[in-house]
């Protein structure tokens, strides 16, 4: 599928080059010109990348980028025409992935979109059905928005990505996640499961994804990502 871009740029010829420099890559391209419409987008679908303007009308770049990131895990790179060195920190340090300079290059913004899906998207990492599992950062993504997990509810999941068509036991997942805790029964499979699944359709819902029951109970032998 092609890359889904989110344009938040309020100047008509900056926002059409972006588009062009997009399109001519073949990746798809939504433009508003608010801050709170890219929330709302945001909020609605996913994306694959945000370019975002810190000089907006309604809020300012840097304010767009803590409320997102309360909800959405996509890759921000901050556009403007300041370059300098405290606001390209504040804007890494509240969440964004790059910071690209006015006067830019079409070509360098798409650049650094590629290299920030190179680093999202390597070849080994395991990504099933939406699911991209992110182990240096011991995080999990479904259709790029970051999943709120517990510490076994983590494992849980990232061990049934790894071999999504395996069928493991209770007795296999109690042996791989729970090995050092004291006094669990096999009924906390079940529950994690259950949480597991709420908490993916619950994701599901908010975002209005596309989504089916991934996790497959095999009665008598265990739980699968996908049968």
């Amino acid at each position: 599928m092609p890359l889904h871009i989110l344009i938040v740029e309020d100047e008509p010829s900056i926002a059409d080059t972006l588009i062009y420099a997009c399109q001519s890559e073949q990746m798809l391209a939504t433009h508003v010109t608010l801050g709170q419409l890219a929330l709302d987008c945001l909020k609605q679908q996913p994306f694959d990348t945000i370019l975002l303007d810190i000089g907006l009308p309604d809020m300012t770049g840097f304010e767009v980028c803590r409320q997102l990131r309360r909800f959405c895990a996509t890759p921000v790179i901050f556009l403007t025409a300041r370059d300098h060195e405290v606001d390209r920190i504040m804007g890494l340090e509240i969440g964004a992935d790059d910071y690209v300079p006015k006067p830019f290059s079409p070509r360098e913004v798409i650049a650094r979109i590629k290299a920030i899906q190179r680093r999202l998207h390597p070849e080994n990492t395991p990504a099933v059905a939406g699911l991209q599992l992110d182990e240096l950062a011991s995080r999990i993504y479904y259709h790029q928005h970051l999943l709120q997990l517990t510490r076994y509810e983590y494992l849980l999941l990232k061990t049934l990505i790894q071999q999504p068509h395996r069928v493991f036991s209770r007795t296999a997942l109690m042996d791989t996640i729970w090995q050092s805790a004291e006094e669990t029964m096999e009924r906390t499979v079940d529950t994690h499961i259950k949480t597991l699944r709420n908490k993916l359709r619950e994701l599901s819902l908010k975002q209005a994804l596309h989504s089916q029951e991934m996790i497959v109970t095999h009665r008598g032998m265990g739980y699968s990502l996908l049968p």
